[in-house]
């Protein structure tokens, strides 16, 4: 990739992770935002962004980010601590046997995700709250957040998917995803480039046939089959119309009664005409302009 278009992909991450912070009132004034790091592409290009834009941004605030040893067999223990001295920004690496755990209580064989996500993410948010975290920053990206709609629609039953800011059960933290407008393979590209030292996940990257794995691939192949349905999958999960759906308890459908007004288009909404075909648009691929990273300070 040539400088021009290196600058390019730069630019358009930036400006879709300023949108989405923007739109979602992500990061406040005096924000001290815990970038969770992996150690893989995502979290990599989350950190390099959010250090970006905090020299620019309109409002103050700080980031320490944190990586969760899990004492895999292996794990190069030496590579994030080098890499987080060389950008001189703060950081904390907790050390926890979480792998030991996983192995003891799953079988050979058996997915460990669901028990590692879930021992992670309460590590996760003892940190931060003995750091003093505001917020809590994740690399999740607009192609997991579809794959999750999809993981929960064929696999659980439930229209959802991952918000890009949530508070957690507790109500203690807020999670918030700065990447969600992001592609994966911009994001690929992105740490390419930038030569991030990516650590594989070895407890997990080896397990076959897992059901996000089957999602990733229909997505990855629509993709390449339709051009431009990714996109409008994805402003569909900004664009909901409650009343067209079937959950009673968000909609009062008992309540419609003759004579009333239509609601959201009626029946209307279902003509031929009014379904817009597929014409590939994606504003990732707008001109770069000059970033404006929050719409509005308040």
């Amino acid at each position: 990739m040539n400088t021009y278009n290196q600058n390019k992909l730069h630019k358009r991450l930036r400006r879709l992770t300023g949108e989405a912070i923007a739109d979602f009132n992500m990061i406040e004034e005096g924000d001290r935002i815990m970038v969770c790091l992996s150690g893989g592409k995502d979290s990599y290009t989350l950190l390099d962004i959010l250090i970006n834009l905090k020299i620019s941004a309109p409002v103050n605030f700080d980031l320490i980010a944190v990586n969760l040893d899990q004492k895999q067999p292996g794990f190069p223990e030496h590579v994030l601590p080098e890499y987080l001295n060389s950008l001189g920004i703060e950081y904390k690496i907790v050390q926890e046997n979480t792998y030991g755990i996983v192995k003891d209580k799953i079988p050979d064989g058996k997915t460990t995700c669901s028990l590692c996500s879930r021992l992670r993410r309460g590590i996760l948010y003892r940190t931060a709250t003995e750091l003093g975290a505001t917020k809590i920053a994740l690399g999740h990206h607009r192609d997991d957040i579809l794959e999750t709609l999809f993981l929960n629609m064929f696999y659980g039953g439930k229209l959802k998917a991952m918000p890009p800011k949530l508070m957690n059960d507790s109500g203690e933290h807020i999670i918030i995803r700065p990447l969600a407008y992001c592609k994966e393979k911009d994001i690929a590209k992105y740490a390419e480039i930038k030569q991030f030292p990516i650590i594989p996940c070895n407890l997990c990257g080896s397990q076959p046939n897992l059901q996000r794995q089957v999602i990733k691939e229909m997505l990855n192949e629509w993709d390449k089959k339709y051009p431009g349905r990714i996109e409008t999958m994805f402003r569909a999960t900004q664009n909901i119309t409650l009343s067209h759906l079937c959950d009673t308890n968000l909609f009062d459908f008992k309540e419609i009664k003759k004579g009333d007004l239509a609601v959201n288009g009626g029946d209307i909404a279902f003509d031929r005409e009014d379904i817009k075909p597929n014409v590939g648009f994606d504003r990732s691929d707008l001109e770069d302009q000059d970033l404006i990273l929050w719409k509005e300070v308040k």
